[in-house]
This record gives C-alpha cells, structure tokens and sequence, in this order.
C-alpha cells in the first residue's frame, strides 16, 4: 500500500475510530475532519486528526424552570 507521509488511509481511521469505512468517508465528505484532502478517489487524513464528534450527543439544553409532575 503506498502511503503518504504524515497521513493515514480511510482504513486506519476507521480502525483507530471503531467506525467503519463508509462512515470515515462520510465525515471527509462532510468537511468533518479537519485538514482531510482529496486523494484521487480515496482521502488523506492527518495522523493527528481525532474522531469527529456525534452531533446527536451533544449537551442537550433543558428548560431549568420546567419541573416534572
């Protein structure tokens, strides 16, 4: 496998994520990754680049004056 230097495959990202492929490929897709470059049909992420955040599990906002009955 030809490497680039300072860069890793959608595979290892998938592999150090514990996400699969498909879903790497979607957070290059969605500009989610930070510094991620097109490579031909494939992408090239930096070494460095850390698993995107799930925007479904952010903090969620409660209303503080709502009490439960």
């Amino acid at each position: 496998m030809n490497r680039i230097k300072g860069y890793i495959s959608i595979w290892e990202a998938s592999y150090r994520w514990g996400v699969s492929e498909r879903r790497v490929n979607q957070y290059c897709a969605e500009g989610r990754v930070p510094s991620a470059s097109r490579f031909g049909r494939s992408w090239a992420i930096p070494e460095d680049a850390e698993k995107p955040s799930d925007p479904r599990f952010q903090e969620q906002h409660r209303d503080s004056g709502r009490t439960s009955t």
